[in-house]
């Protein structure tokens, strides 16, 4: 019997915004101004929306009454990042400079293979994913994860330490040779972190 069930649109909705419900308002709309480049277009007492581009907003917060504390939020279902992606690699790298110069630093950092990818923590304990992808092409990186035995064999990926990128990069690495050295584990952390969100409730 044939399956006519429509699968998916065939006018397909673009994602548009990720909202939280937060006991931190301030805390997180400083955060991501600050990690991000995501400023207010409204900010109340109870809630914010926030944009880093032409959208009206990318990500809002609703500082809802009587939310309960999570428990135990890096090891329970549901979601562990949203992502932002930087144009360049020098962008993306400088950054994590930044961002480290202000006392805020990745948990985990992995090379994906089509992407390399900084993960840090909101105040909320949520994770948010700063990359840049490898290809530089959407269509090639997209192709690549579809037909690569290499992704399909290990998709979490090499794991590296930013610093040693940052230093790769000051010795004039090209972005090309950095990617490479990192998937052979040239610039592996002496600690490997576990890719579940840290709990510091």
């Amino acid at each position: 019997m044939a399956d006519n069930r429509k699968r998916r649109p065939i006018n397909r909705p673009k994602f548009h915004h990720t909202t939280f419900a937060t006991t931190k308002l301030h805390e997180m709309v400083e955060f991501y101004e600050k990690v991000a480049g995501l400023e207010p277009v409204h900010y109340g007492d109870e809630a914010a929306w926030l944009t880093n581009d032409d959208a009206n907003h990318r990500i809002a917060l609703l500082a809802l009454p009587g939310l309960k504390l999570p428990q135990d939020k890096g090891h329970t279902a549901g979601l562990h990042h949203t992502a932002f992606e930087y144009e360049s690699f020098d962008q993306w790298i400088d950054n994590y400079l930044r961002l480290k110069a202000d006392g805020i630093v990745p948990f985990l950092n992995l090379d994906h293979g089509m992407t390399m990818s900084m993960y840090y923590q909101d105040p909320e304990g949520n994770g948010v994913e700063i990359q840049v992808d490898t290809f530089g092409n959407w269509h090639a990186s997209k192709e690549w994860m579809w037909y690569s035995a290499e992704f399909a064999k290990d998709p979490i990926g090499a794991h590296f330490d930013p610093d040693k990128i940052a230093e790769a990069r000051e010795r004039g690495l090209s972005f090309e040779e950095i990617h490479r050295r990192c998937r052979e584990g040239e610039y592996k952390p002496e600690v490997i972190p576990e890719v579940y969100l840290p709990e510091f409730w």
